[in-house]
């Protein structure tokens, strides 16, 4: 009997098993090492190699391929990523960095006070544009090199913007994933909304409070110095700011990149900051120099990871892969307890293999429903496990984008690699707190009666 997916593998569902476990391999193998990016796309790479072996059609095999890189989320943060490289280098070279870290210092902030500060304002950007990655593009290259310039610690500080990244990826009405889980479901996004704050309110106040004991504040790293620094440097807030300005206002993340990108470079240049062989020059045959290269050279590897990971998701949807787990995990389901610890474990899975939330919630979105209403849990409840669990599992492993993004960027704004990927997860409260939370709701019922839910605009019984 043919099989319903494009993609047939040898040995069937073991086939893609074994795909997945030849990943999961290296992803241990790369995080037990603390590997950089580059461990990483090897990750991933492998079993890209294996899965054409298994394919019994290697003309499908490359369609699917294909039907991974042609995803909008592939061109999008891949373009968002080489944008926000330069953007990045352009903001840390201007010396913008050191007149925050000074007005920080003058302040009388510690770094421990730093990484406060910037989970909330990460929280605050990433609720108000709707996306955790574009928060990391935002957010990263000001706040992470200032915070090392005044003791913050940088595990501490790039866990803080990546927490305050999922806060608003999870409660945010314009996010991706709140708009995925409540369709699914079929209830009204307003609704969704304000039942989830139940859940994320508490975990983001319980964050909050252990970034203010736990960070620590050590040895500045490269400390400013105020007498090297341009008062014209202030001057390049004008990225940020226009990034965040067209990101509120509903503008395509890509293209608010780009003029904040454009604009650095043109006002860098009127105020004397930069000159134009500093920019761009070729000092010899074959040779290419100057900031613009040199951003693009170091996006490079997070470039490599999404070549490589978009096709493994492409190969895992086309051969019915993601679809079968969640039907599989649905078969456990006895009631409503198991049902809701099903819907936690198959959207966590899907996330964490797919490493984009929205993805496993659309695939098993449909499971979810229809085991809800065989056992009359409420809408409002299942959209929100959904989407809770794609903001604890998909942010807490290192290979996903809620890692390998914040360290490339971590790694463009200052001069040394002093995060990993590791070091995102193992640093992102919110996730972690977010986690126990719905341990918690499953355990206890906490959040299971959600009055007056709305199901395409009629009162759901």
């Amino acid at each position: 009997m043919k099989s319903q997916y494009p993609l047939e593998l040898r040995g069937g569902v073991w086939g893609a098993v074994f795909i997945l476990l030849t990943a999961l391999a290296f992803l241990a193998l790369a995080s037990v090492n603390k590997s950089k990016i580059d461990g990483y796309v090897v990750a991933f790479f492998v079993p890209l190699i294996v899965a054409v072996f298994l394919a019994r059609d290697w003309d499908e095999y490359g369609k699917a391929v294909v039907a991974g890189l042609s995803k909008p989320m592939f061109s999008i943060i891949a373009l968002a990523v080489l944008l926000a490289a330069v953007a990045s280098r352009l903001v840390s070279e201007s010396g913008l960095i050191q007149a925050v870290s000074n007005a920080a210092i003058h302040g009388g902030l510690t770094g421990g006070h730093f990484v406060v500060i910037t989970f909330l304002l990460s929280c605050l950007v990433s609720f108000s544009t709707g996306t955790s990655v574009g928060t990391y593009f935002v957010v990263i290259p000001i706040l992470f090199p200032a915070g090392l310039a005044i003791g913050a610690d940088p595990a501490f500080l790039i866990g803080s913007i990546a927490a305050g990244g999922a806060f608003g990826d999870n409660l945010a009405p314009i996010s991706d994933t709140t708009i995925a889980s409540a369709t699914t479901q079929e209830m009204d996004i307003g609704g969704v909304v304000k039942s989830r704050m139940k859940y994320s309110i508490p975990v983001a106040i319980a964050t909050l409070m252990i970034y203010l004991v736990a960070s620590p504040s050590g040895t500045a790293v490269g400390p400013p110095e105020a007498q090297s620094v341009s008062p014209m440097a202030l001057v390049m807030l004008i990225v940020p700011g226009a990034i965040i300005t067209l990101c509120l206002m509903g503008e395509h993340l890509v293209s608010a990149l780009a003029v904040g990108s454009t604009l650095g470079a043109v006002v860098g240049l009127l105020a004397g900051l930069f000159t134009p062989s500093q920019l761009l020059s070729f000092p010899g045959q074959f040779q290419i120099g100057g900031l613009l290269p040199a951003s693009i050279e170091a996006a490079l590897p997070t470039i490599a990871f999404l070549l490589v990971v978009f096709p493994f998701l492409g190969i895992m949807e086309a051969s019915g892969a993601l679809a079968k787990l969640g039907t599989g995990l649905g078969r456990w389901a006895k009631g409503p307890r198991s049902v809701e610890a099903v819907t936690v474990l198959a959207t966590g899975i899907l996330s964490m293999v797919t490493g984009v939330i929205s993805v496993a919630i659309l695939s098993v979105g449909d499971v979810v429903k229809n085991l809800g209403i065989k056992f009359n849990i409420d809408g409002y409840r299942r959209a929100n496990l959904m989407d809770c669990s794609g903001v604890s599992f998909c942010f807490l492993v290192p290979w996903t984008v809620h890692a390998i993004v914040p360290t490339m960027l971590a790694a463009a704004s200052f001069p040394r690699n002093l995060v990993s990927p590791m070091d995102v997860p193992l640093h992102n409260f919110y996730s972690w707190l977010m986690l126990a939370m719905l341990v918690f709701a499953i355990v206890t019922g906490y959040g299971r009666s959600c009055s007056g839910s709305r199901r395409r605009g009629r009162t759901s019984k």
